[in-house]
């Protein structure tokens, strides 16, 4: 065979790559190829190990065994930095913006023009260079404005923008569009379709599975730790992928249906807010738990927030035991007697500075108090049954609240809560970010509080645990309640392709360049 004929290895791959943690095997043998001028999706459920391919691809994490080769040529990473020089860059879901500099001086931080030998920046060098690249890239943006004066669209335009300048050969872009509206979205799209039309090859990570036909040329599906599946966009039916990502169907065990009565302890009517809930209706039931399914930005957190006051209700009623909240509040919804155990437990559930035992009482200072005195003993009575009927892994109440494990912080968050002793529970992702252990102790949280009468919704982006502990699912689609499924004889693949079938988008086109204002 003629060598000159033979086609030229890909500028990226992986090759056998392992990884394992202790007690967990977090990559095995997997070999994915990434072409140039291509958008490569990478998806899989929580934990099939998409987070430990990209950190080996940044040069985060070392592989075990395996190796990483660029255009054929095997390359090793030992830290993000020899990533980058070796032309590897990663966008992050958590913007990392400087607020008080401007669009210029980002797109070059940490490696700007320079003059005097080096002695100075340069600093209409580098607002000329930012123009001209960001003009490359097909956008129109002021290099002079502040950070801080941006929007979440054009903020993330700036992070990718900050990731070109190094002149990279491959951009891994994690969740993107997580906090973008659609029409953001479609501009979004239309930036990256360009940046691979330059040659560069896109990585592209993303739960929102239903983007995928969208914007992607190739998906490659990862389950426990293995590529299970391989096609192109145009082929990513709902079928297809819930198939790749959960494998055959599992049985699942449900919550005790003799638990739920026929009273209606909530109930939303035509529910809008600004947040994107739009006319969601749904009813619980006194002891029932209420599974909320969709895709990501499906509107199932914000709908848990309007419910619990946090969120301002546009539109539409509330009803809690029968009776109609006319001004929805954060405090008229805990008055009524219903409470959120919030997704970011850090930022909005805890006060890591506090102690165990405040945390604990800080949601119910009124039931442990007397004309606004607090009662010790009544404080150290709840602390006590708290830790105790909750399993709180604490020896010491006083110590902060941050010492403890996250299954044990999160219990914190909830004995807060219960303390306040509400009729209605709403969970968002009560089981991000802890052990398999940690997890099944809040599902018993969740059993016992129906055996109380205790209405809960549960929030989950994992379907089997929706299907293990939920008596009913509700699917959300933009921002409405669109389909119902009794988990008894559902399996986590036929769920999943219900939430892609009612959340598919109309498509973008694949040539459209639209340029973002």
């Amino acid at each position: 065979m003629n060598p000159g004929s033979m086609a030229e290895p890909p500028p990226l791959e992986t090759l056998g790559l392992c990884k394992q943690y202790p007690g967990v095997r977090a990559l095995k043998d997997v070999s994915i190829s990434f072409r140039a001028g291509e958008v490569h999706a990478l998806i899989g459920k929580n934990g099939a190990g998409k987070s430990t391919l990209v950190k080996i691809l940044t040069g985060a994490v070392q592989p075990a065994s395996g190796t990483v080769a660029m255009a054929g040529v095997p390359v090793a990473f030992p830290s993000p930095r020899a990533a980058l020089r070796r032309g590897i860059a990663a966008v992050h879901q958590e913007l990392s913006l400087v607020p008080e500099l401007t669009v210029a001086e980002n797109v070059f931080l940490g490696h700007p023009p320079t003059k005097w030998a080096g002695l100075a920046v340069d600093a209409q060098k580098t607002t000329h260079m930012a123009a001209d690249l960001l003009a490359e890239m097909g956008l129109h943006l002021s290099v002079t404005r502040k950070a801080r004066e941006l929007g979440v669209a054009e903020q993330q335009v700036v992070e990718i923008a900050k990731a070109m300048s190094r002149h990279p050969k491959a951009l891994l872009l994690d969740e993107p569009t997580s906090a973008l509206a659609r029409e953001e979205v479609d501009g979004l799209f239309a930036l990256i379709r360009r940046l691979a039309g330059q040659g560069v090859v896109i990585l592209y990570i993303t739960h929102r599975l239903q983007e995928l036909q969208q914007i992607a040329d190739r998906i490659s599906v990862l389950r426990n730790g293995e590529l299970a599946a391989q096609f192109t966009g145009d082929e990513a039916s709902a079928e297809r992928i819930a198939q790749a990502m959960f494998g055959e169907f599992m049985p699942v065990r449900v919550g005790p249906p003799e638990t739920v009565t026929d009273e209606v302890i909530l109930e939303t009517r035509n529910l809008q807010t600004e947040t994107g809930v739009r006319d969601a209706s749904l009813t619980l039931r006194r002891g029932e738990i209420l599974g909320i399914a969709g895709l990501l930005g499906s509107g199932r957190t914000e709908l848990l927030r309007a419910i619990a006051g946090v969120d301002f209700v546009s539109g539409g009623d509330i009803t809690v035991a029968g009776r109609v909240i006319k001004r929805v509040s954060l405090a008229t919804m805990r008055k009524a007697g219903v409470v959120l155990v919030p997704e970011d437990r850090q930022a909005e559930g805890l006060v890591p500075a506090l102690s165990v035992g405040d945390n604990i009482c800080l949601a119910s200072l009124r039931s442990n108090a007397c004309g606004g005195v607090i009662l010790r003993k009544r404080r150290a009575e709840a602390i006590a049954r708290s830790v105790r009927e909750l399993a709180i892994g604490t020896t010491d109440v006083d110590a902060p609240v941050s010492s403890l494990s996250g299954g044990n912080q999160q219990k914190v968050v909830i004995a807060g809560r219960l303390n306040a002793r509400p009729q209605v529970v709403l969970f968002d992702e009560p089981t991000r970010g802890i052990d398999v252990q940690a997890k099944q102790q809040i599902f018993d949280i969740l059993r016992h509080l129906s055996r109380e009468g205790i209405g809960s919704a549960l929030v989950s982006s994992e379907l089997e645990e929706l299907l293990e502990v939920c008596h009913r699912i509700a699917i959300m689609r933009g921002g409405r309640i669109e389909d119902e499924v009794i988990p008894a004889g559902t399996s986590p693949r036929a769920l999943l392709e219900r939430c892609m079938r009612i959340e598919k988008a109309a498509p973008l086109g694949k040539d459209t360049v639209n340029e973002l204002a």
